[in-house]
């Protein structure tokens, strides 16, 4: 499967590369880790300055002024925004509002698109998606879903307890996921709903986030029948409609954040003057800028291969598991190497390191652990296997 950039694609990634270098880096200062979540003030200036650098919204819809871009040509321009942890809000391509842009776009009735898709797309508005749970809750598992939406009179009441919940602090708006009998149902609630309340912003060692990571209560919250998005019963199908994508662009951005420390190490080794020559030139310090260098091609291979396999129309559960599982390592790796070819410097404030380090360590944990895609993975296998087929077939 070839991975080819074209010249218009690559014009974009130029143009983001550029924009990322000259606004967004320099304001990286104003992302403190004492605080959860990018300031709202930050988040309007950097959309602002987006829009007029042509840069913003490559995933949204093009009739809300956004850029439609594929799987494939987003796998290029998100890798590009993520080269700074304030990059992908700038652009308007951070998660969870990406990850819900995509799925409303496929899953809305007009009315619905034009209340939520629209402003959302335009960066007017930022949104959460609301499924994990506190154990014994949904978490790696959904169908531990116990979050409740019972019908009645004119809607539903949404009882239960959701956790971290990115972005809860100043949306405007919950996709919220409910258990409606054996299965689960979808809602669309307004933030201004009294029946949902953030009661706290949990302490996460991460931090680029918009509104931090909350924990939200559902207390008899009612939503009218037209809340529902979708079809009653399909949240469970339209939660994959999201997820495989959503892991996939996670990838993309954190790829990106990764070879922004293997950039800077690079830099950073070839100037410092060590035991005669630099850094750059001794034994070890070469085996690990080769091993980024590996680690960082394998990723972008593994996630173009998945852009281009969900650009084909296939669900790409397989490649987007394998992706999520190799790049959330591979760039916990790249950081790593990149903090100790830097020594002191990488875990200070004085390069982007130590933040991004910071960032990058939950992405082991989130959108699947590791070892779920890896049992996932197996199961995949072993079932081609029992089937008569070769596991790990390139066909």
């Amino acid at each position: 499967m070839t991975h080819i950039i074209d010249d218009e694609l690559k014009e974009i990634a130029l143009k983001v590369r550029d924009f990322v270098n000259t606004h967004v880096i320099p304001r990286e200062h104003l992302l403190r880790p004492e605080q959860h979540g990018i300031a709202p003030a930050l988040r309007v200036e950097l959309q602002s300055l987006a829009r007029t650098a042509q840069v913003f919204a490559p995933t949204a819809p093009k009739e809300f002024g956004g850029m439609a871009l594929s799987h494939f040509a987003q796998s290029v321009i998100l890798e590009e925004s993520g080269r700074s942890l304030l990059g992908p809000t700038a652009l308007n391509c951070a998660a969870p509002d990406e990850g819900n842009i995509l799925l409303l776009d496929k899953v809305t009735t007009p009315e619905q698109r034009e209340k939520y898709l629209g402003p959302l797309s335009r960066g007017e508005i930022r949104s959460t998606f609301t499924m994990t749970e506190p154990s014994p809750g949904a978490g790696a598992d959904p169908d531990q879903l116990t979050t409740t939406a019972t019908k009645v009179d004119g809607g539903w009441r949404i009882n239960g307890t959701k956790w971290f919940i990115t972005g809860a602090d100043g949306a405007s708006f919950s996709i919220a996921m409910a258990r409606t009998g054996d299965k689960a149902t979808m809602f669309l609630v307004d933030s201004e709903n009294p029946g949902m309340t953030i009661e706290r912003t949990l302490d996460t060692i991460d931090s680029a986030f918009s509104g931090g990571h909350g924990v939200i209560s559902f207390q008899d919250c009612f939503v009218s029948d037209d809340a529902v998005l979708g079809k009653v019963n399909e949240g469970f199908q339209y939660a994959q409609v999201r997820l495989g994508p959503a892991r996939l662009t996670h990838c993309m951005r954190w790829l990106g954040a990764a070879r922004r420390t293997h950039e800077v190490a690079v830099a950073y080794a070839a100037q410092r003057p060590m035991f005669g020559t630099t850094l750059s030139s001794l034994g070890m310090a070469q085996l690990m800028i080769a091993d980024n260098e590996i680690d960082i091609a394998a990723s972008r291979a593994l996630i173009r291969t998945a852009a281009q396999a969900l650009d084909a129309g296939s669900p790409a559960r397989k490649e987007t598991s394998i992706a999520k599982t190799f790049v959330a390592e591979a760039t916990n790796r790249i950081v790593d190497r990149s903090m100790q070819l830097c020594g002191a410097s990488g875990i200070s404030g004085d390069l982007p390191i130590a933040q991004i380090f910071r960032d990058v360590r939950p992405f082991r944990i989130y959108d699947g652990p590791s070892e779920v895609h890896r049992w996932s993975i197996a199961k995949r296998a072993t079932r081609q296997s029992e089937a008569g087929l070769l596991p790990g077939d390139w066909s």
